[in-house]
């Protein structure tokens, strides 16, 4: 799917009667909607070049290679990246030919896997809504102005493939995304911002995947986690010491893309253990992390029959729901032959 999107300056009320929806209408909080099928391959350098006969000013082509870069920095995913080469196979053009619609002050096409464009208006366009004003363009930027930076950010990442947020009616979580159906001047909040927001990420780590097992898990979705257990033995003497293998995972559930089923290492994992009929868990101790992706070690001293578990639990710095794995069963073995020791001897 080659899509083509255009950034809109209307008030709020009329891109909601525009679009066909209730003016007083509370949608739903979540990741950004996609836009296609059709991806980039994971990590996919994506080169551009300014369009011959519409070069931007050189404030706005630092302004959206700053922008490339936020991508990169921001990204927490395999999505792709962005980069200027004179002889990149994508175009940036600027100016009076930008095929964005009638009030539209930015756009893009995507032709994944292959290249895309994007196009911005020029500084100083008269629209029916009024002039347009890009804050790179002077040296001490009035307040109305677009910040460049802002606006190139939201189209790389409809490039990507992210669909405009969507927010409650109050508008509350509009700084939870980048890609918004209308952007902000200055000095409205978020007017500058340069960072992809937690629901820019989330729908690209979904769609991409993340680069490495201990990478956070956007905070905008809600993943469930799956964690395991197993003990090296299943009976020791009085005093042995048992190891216990951990493992936690991503849920393999079809709606989590490609965070399907994924490792999960650099997280808290504890041990816990109960006498067999109780119901109270004791923490005995928070688990090492292992070579393997997503495995976490412990050792326990075995003085009478215990049950064990390892249990995850959620924090507020990322999506990851709590989990604890199923339960294990250490026994004291019968002591046979001496020397042997029991209890109390």
């Amino acid at each position: 799917m080659n899509a083509s999107m255009r950034r809109r300056l209307a008030p709020v009320a009329l891109l909601l009667m525009a679009l066909g929806l209730p003016t007083g209408m509370v949608r739903a909080h979540g990741p950004d909607p996609v836009l296609s099928d059709n991806l980039y391959a994971q990590d996919q350098r994506l080169e551009f070049r300014w369009r011959s006969g519409a070069e931007p000013p050189t404030a706005i082509k630092t302004a959206i290679k700053d922008a490339a870069a936020d991508i990169a920095a921001t990204k927490a995913s395999r999505a792709a990246t962005f980069a200027y080469d004179s002889a990149g196979s994508s175009l940036i053009g600027y100016g009076p030919g930008a095929t964005c619609g009638g009030n539209g002050i930015a756009c893009f096409t995507r032709s994944a896997p292959d290249s895309f464009t994007m196009w911005l208006r020029e500084h100083g366009r008269v629209f029916d809504w009024g002039t347009l004003r890009w804050c790179q363009m002077s040296s001490d930027p009035a307040n109305g102005c677009y910040d460049v930076e802002t606006i190139a950010l939201d189209e790389f990442g409809h490039v990507e493939v992210l669909g405009h947020h969507v927010n409650y009616g109050d508008d509350r979580d509009y700084l939870d995304a980048v890609v918004q159906t209308y952007s902000r001047t200055k000095p409205k909040s978020g007017w500058d911002e340069h960072d992809l927001g937690r629901c820019d990420v989330a729908t690209l780590q979904r769609q991409y995947d993340v680069p490495t097992s201990s990478t956070r898990i956007s905070t905008c979705l809600d993943i469930d986690t799956t964690a395991s257990i197993a003990a090296s033995t299943s009976a020791t003497l009085f005093g042995g010491t048992v190891r216990f293998t951990a493992t936690l995972k991503v849920a393999s559930t079809d709606g989590y893309g490609r965070l399907k089923g994924n490792a999960l290492s650099g997280r808290t994992v504890k041990l816990q253990r109960r006498a067999p009929g109780s119901t109270t868990w004791t923490s005995l101790a928070t688990m090492t992390p292992a070579s393997t992706a997503g495995t976490y070690t412990g050792s326990a001293t075995i003085t009478a029959d215990a049950e064990f578990r390892a249990v995850y639990t959620a924090t507020s710095t990322e999506g990851l729901n709590s989990d604890g794995s199923p339960v294990v069963t250490v026994s004291l073995a019968a002591c046979a032959g001496a020397p042997c020791l029991r209890p109390g001897r």
